[in-house]
């Protein structure tokens, strides 16, 4: 069923297991990677072979921004790929982001282009024909949001129920819409998501249900191709940073091993490095990082950016693999920082949602501190689409996120006028 060797990989002490049976975690309680041996490939053909497939792309599989890159993702048989075609997203120069966040080189691929309208859609396309792989009827998953779309998104596409556990209220309606459209049976909990996720592992393992959170090592796969495709749009031209949101983590550890195998084929020769942004109020790995301390999860994660608002990331040990190999770092920032990027970030006409604007907010910090330079090149991961919280957009541009501690410092607020050419004039007179 695989043209090349794979088998799954602990993160923690290393042993290995075959695909035969459905595993996502090892006997040490370690999380799993999707292994491959790469010295069956050669780089250079790679390249040559994903050229090919961009430049002849129409439909089909490899019109995806992930499976054109399958040979590095999961190569299995194309009777199990379930896809929507995504991918594909764009490379915008930061325009205002930039001057804003001081970089003379930003660019930001923005995620919140792929079909669910977040990034998620690129580990879900994966992870859902693992699922299809090992002859799965139901998916699940714990969220905050994207995820939950994504995985309704998908499975629908694969004929499979999906089951979603949300934290109750603590979710923005721009997802939870897609997930009730999409069809996923949607269960709010008592608790925040941390406590939906033990449920929801708890559930998949006594239900025989297949668990589509981050701690799938296939969904890791997937988001790799963020990676790859940043790459070939550059024509394999590595910049300086990345920077990107911290959430799950589930990201950046993806970024880290798409980069490191690039690495290992000769396809880059060049290391960039890596800095993963969470926001302050849900920061266990930004505090393990900044106190020198172990890691300790964060109880009663609180942001406005509800996408990264995980108080145990499951990924954590994965990223700090990725870090350390990058020389990366790790940078929190606070509501209004994150709030007050977005406003820059939307005012380029480029826009996301809060979490995604992490990206801009942790650069210009990083920017002040001396830690990146002004000419240095830089990329930005923005994870998703501005639609995904409109009463974030809405509530800032108002003036009315005081209880959070936030206020509109580039608020843009409509205006009430009389029906008349003479108030109009009035009103752009006045700016």
């Amino acid at each position: 069923m695989f043209k090349k060797p794979l088998w799954l990989e602990c993160v923690h002490c290393q042993k290995q297991y075959g695909l035969e049976q459905v595993r996502y975690s090892c006997d040490c309680g370690g999380t799993l990677d999707l292994k491959r041996d790469l010295l069956q490939l050669d780089g250079e053909q790679l390249k040559q072979t994903w050229e090919t497939r961009w430049q002849n792309r129409k439909r089909g599989i490899y019109d995806s921004g992930v499976w054109r890159y399958k040979e590095l993702i999961f190569d299995v048989d194309e009777q199990y790929i379930v896809t929507r075609q995504e991918g594909n997203t764009r490379l915008y120069n930061a325009g205002k982001a930039a001057e804003y966040a001081g970089i003379e080189n930003f660019l930001l691929k923005h995620e919140g282009e792929n079909p669910t309208g977040s990034f998620k859609d690129r580990g879900m396309t994966c992870g859902v024909t693992a699922g299809k792989f090992y002859s799965a009827n139901s998916v699940a998953c714990a969220s905050t949001g994207n995820t939950s779309a994504s995985m309704a998104s998908y499975a629908a596409v694969a004929g499979m129920e999906s089951v979603i556990f949300i934290p109750e209220g603590k979710i923005a309606y721009g997802k939870l819409a897609q997930a009730l459209a999409f069809g996923g049976k949607t269960l709010q909990i008592k608790g925040n998501f941390d406590h939906a996720m033990q449920l929801v592992v708890e559930v998949c393992r006594e239900l025989n249900i297949y668990l589509l959170n981050s701690i799938n090592p296939f969904r890791i796969e997937g988001q790799k191709a963020i990676v790859f495709e940043i790459l070939q749009q550059l024509d394999w031209q590595v910049p300086d940073w990345f920077i990107i949101p911290g959430g799950n983590l589930g990201n950046n550890s993806a970024l880290s091993k798409g980069l490191q195998e690039l690495y290992q084929l000769g396809i880059i020769n060049k290391i960039p490095r890596i800095a993963v942004i969470q926001a302050a109020g849900s920061a266990p790995l930004a505090n393990m990082w900044k106190q020198h301390t172990p890691y300790e999860a964060v109880q009663e994660p609180e942001t406005i950016a509800t996408a990264i608002k995980i108080g145990n990331p499951i990924s954590w040990e994965k990223s700090l693999r990725g870090l350390a190999w990058s020389n990366g770092v790790v940078e929190d920032v606070t509501e209004q920082e994150i709030m007050d990027a977005k406003a820059m970030v939307d005012a380029a006409g480029i826009g996301a949602e809060p979490a995604s604007c992490c990206s801009v907010a942790g650069a210009r910090k990083l920017v002040q501190a001396g830690v990146i330079s002004r000419n240095e090149s830089v990329v930005g991961i923005l994870t998703g689409n501005i639609l995904k919280d409109p009463d974030a957009v809405i509530g800032y541009h108002q003036n009315q996120l005081g209880h959070l501690g936030i206020k509109g410092t580039y608020a843009n607020q409509p205006q009430l006028i009389l029906p008349t050419v003479e108030a109009v004039r009035q009103a752009l007179q006045a700016g």
